[in-house]
């Protein structure tokens, strides 16, 4: 990744210190004050940093863990999953396919039909409204 663009622009310049943390770094951002965890607006959510599509309205949820929860990707393969034991913990983190920016992580206690819950930053996604 190398803290570059598609454009080459370097992304410590173009993104919030939060979103470059949040992507460059594996960083997280705080929970319930973020910016799309009440979001219920229709639309699709992008990578901040390359702008792939990642995850519709449609399968977002209220998990009340404080971050804006999925049920599943846009499209198949859009998200990358990789083994994450730092902190001490086993998770699953989930990253831009596209571009390799860290989203969030994922974990097994989500409703059906996939019972998975994509617990993601708000601070990695841009949202653009459904017209």
């Amino acid at each position: 990744m190398a803290g570059k663009d598609e454009e080459g622009k370097d992304l410590k310049s173009r993104l919030s210190p939060l979103q470059f943390h949040v992507t460059q770094e594996k960083g997280t951002e705080p929970p319930f004050r973020n910016r799309y965890y009440r979001s219920d607006d229709d639309g699709s959510y992008r990578c901040i940093c390359c702008g792939a599509e990642l995850f519709a309205s449609g399968d977002k949820y209220h998990s009340g863990s404080g971050w804006p929860s999925f049920s599943r990707p846009a499209q198949e393969g859009g998200v990358e999953e990789r083994p994450d034991d730092s902190h001490g913990m086993q998770r699953t983190e989930v990253v831009c396919r596209s571009c390799g920016a860290h989203l969030g992580h994922v974990f097994e206690d989500g409703p059906e039909p996939t019972g998975l819950r994509y617990c993601i930053n708000s601070a990695a996604l841009d949202f653009e409204p459904e017209e």
